[in-house]
């Protein structure tokens, strides 16, 4: 037992565990890549009005929600379904918004093991994902959003 706790046998037993490979938890090109094209897919199915892009971006159990706060400071979560945002593109979504103005930045803010969470700046607001990695795709399943100010 003195052996295991004797310090150059924990110097040696830390440095081990450090360059043990984590490839459970690696972050992948191919995973940044179907973050980025879940991403897209739900901005860009937006501007297109697409119901296709936007439901294969999303998982069927997406809760997307913004905090409204009225003129007398109470706040209240409005929450939106994936069957609603599906519906709401399919039924012209952003398709109004002028090509010059239909932003979609797309930062992927972390990645650990089949999670991930991205920044998603659009033309009017900004959207904070959550995503998972899903019967091996990644799909998107919680989104918190805010208004840009206006002009």
């Amino acid at each position: 037992m003195r052996f295991l706790s004797s310090p150059p046998t924990l110097l040696i037993l830390s440095s081990l565990l450090f360059a043990l490979p984590d490839d459970a938890h690696a972050q992948s090109a191919a995973d940044s890549a179907g973050i980025r094209r879940a991403a897209l897919d739900y901005a860009e199915g937006w501007y297109e009005g697409n119901a296709t892009r936007m439901e294969r971006a999303l998982h069927p159990d997406l809760a997307k929600r913004i905090v409204r706060t009225d003129s007398t400071g109470t706040s209240r979560l409005q929450q939106m379904t994936a069957a609603q945002l599906i519906e709401a593109a399919g039924g012209g979504g952003g398709r109004n918004t002028p090509a010059d103005r239909q932003q979609k930045d797309v930062v992927i803010l972390d990645i650990f093991g089949s999670a991930a969470s991205a920044r998603v700046t659009m033309s009017g607001w900004v959207d904070y994902m959550h995503l998972a990695k899903w019967n091996g795709e990644w799909r998107i399943v919680n989104v918190l959003w805010e208004l840009k100010p206006r002009r």
